[in-house]
This record gives C-alpha cells, sequence and structure tokens, in this order.
C-alpha cells in the first residue's frame, strides 16, 4: 500500500497555503508511518531530496521523496519521486515521472504523533 496523503488547509501569508495531511500506507516507513499527521506548504517550491505531496499517474494521493527533475515522456518537466521503502508501494520506478503540476506540496513536519520538523530525513 501507498503512503496516502488526505488533505486540508489554509493559506499562509506568503499566499501559499498550509495545510495538515494524513499519512496511511507503509511505503514511506521509517520516515512516516501509516497515521502520521503531517505538515505540508502547498504551492512550495520542490527541491530534491524534499518529501512532497503528489498525485501519481494513477490518481492516487501520495506522500513521496523528489529525488530529482526528469523529463515527461512529452518533454515536459518532472518530478522522479521514490518510496523511502522500495519493496512497498507504487513510485516512479512503476510509473513514470510526475508532472511539475501533479507535485502539490512540500512536507514542512511532522506534527503527530512524534512531531519532527526539516526534510524528512
Amino acid at each position: 500500500m501507498d503512503s496516502r496523503a488526505q488533505e486540508g488547509g489554509t493559506r499562509s501569508r506568503r499566499g501559499h497555503a498550509i495545510g495538515l495531511a494524513r499519512v496511511s500506507g507503509a511505503s514511506m516507513l521509517p520516515v512516516l508511518a501509516p497515521g502520521d499527521r503531517i505538515l505540508v506548504r502547498y504551492g512550495a517550491r520542490v527541491r530534491p531530496g524534499d518529501l512532497v505531496v503528489a498525485t501519481l499517474p494513477d490518481g492516487t494521493l501520495a506522500v513521496k521523496r523528489a529525488v530529482s527533475r526528469r523529463p515527461l515522456r512529452d518533454g515536459r518537466p518532472g518530478w522522479w519521486l521514490l518510496s523511502e521503502d522500495p519493496t512497498v508501494g507504487v513510485d516512479s520506478r512503476h510509473r513514470g515521472p510526475v508532472g511539475d503540476e501533479a507535485v502539490h506540496g512540500v512536507v514542512l513536519a511532522r506534527l503527530w504523533p512524534r512531531p519532527r520538523w526539516g526534510r524528512g530525513r
């Protein structure tokens, strides 16, 4: 099962939506576990190494690690997204790169049950 996210949020002072998401699935263990609540900045600039909330090509809303920039088949820019646990879930190894428009936001922190700030490492 993928690490999926359920979304909700509000706008920050810079115009980016800030929201909470709940992780379901085990593909991001040990960094994120099923049931973890994460703080997400929607519309934020993504950097390699960031944890992101994205819609995979099959329509699944998921939490993954943005590893590197990769072009899509049509040449548009995109991201190569991977699970932390390669034996669980679906990621870019199975579905290919994800377009920029499908990467919704960057995970800022895990808020519950074990708060941790930063890039999810």
